[in-house]
């Protein structure tokens, strides 16, 4: 029940003011929550981590997103905001349930290198209990950003019809 609170925050504090009036919540699925935005226009199924190491004063919340964007013609795009900001140079990777993927990365965001991998990604999301993200922070220390994935796969199916995208 407190995560049901807490995503439709996390989602409002993520977003800009001026469309926060035109969100629509499409629903709220376990760990997951999926909106829709009008402009512009956009899907996103979202949830935050069940465990993280968090900075001590963190700048932001982390978060894990797959979205829609029709504008742009871009489905099932895999988006995460980390903990902490990855060491550059250093590898990061999303393990979701047994499948390993390396992502890229500015920063604290990170995203997969290809369609194909969002693809697989969120294939992975559908049949698997669990993801991690893991890497190496810009101060040395550890990044472990873990997600449950319980309702993960209703999540992006709202997202599909909510974005108009049935197959």
């Amino acid at each position: 029940m407190f995560r049901a609170l807490l995503l439709p925050c996390l989602v409002a504090c993520l977003a800009c003011p001026e469309s926060a009036s035109a969100r629509d919540r499409l629903g709220v699925f376990g760990a997951w929550a999926a909106f829709r935005d009008a402009r512009p226009p956009r899907c996103y199924a979202i949830s935050e981590p069940d465990r993280a190491i968090l900075p001590e004063k963190p700048q932001w919340r982390p978060f894990f997103a797959v979205g829609d964007w029709p504008g742009r013609r871009v489905n099932g795009q895999v988006h995460m905001r980390l903990a902490k900001p990855r060491k550059s140079g250093t590898p990061l990777r999303l393990t979701v349930g047994a499948a390993r993927f390396d992502m890229v990365s500015a920063g604290s965001e990170a995203w997969a290198p290809y369609a194909a991998a969002d693809a697989a990604i969120v294939a992975a999301l559908r049949v698997s209990r669990r993801a991690t993200v893991t890497g190496i922070a810009r101060d040395g220390t550890a990044i472990r950003d873990g997600y449950a994935l319980k309702g993960a796969a209703t999540a992006v199916d709202a997202v599909r019809l909510g974005c108009g995208k049935t197959g």
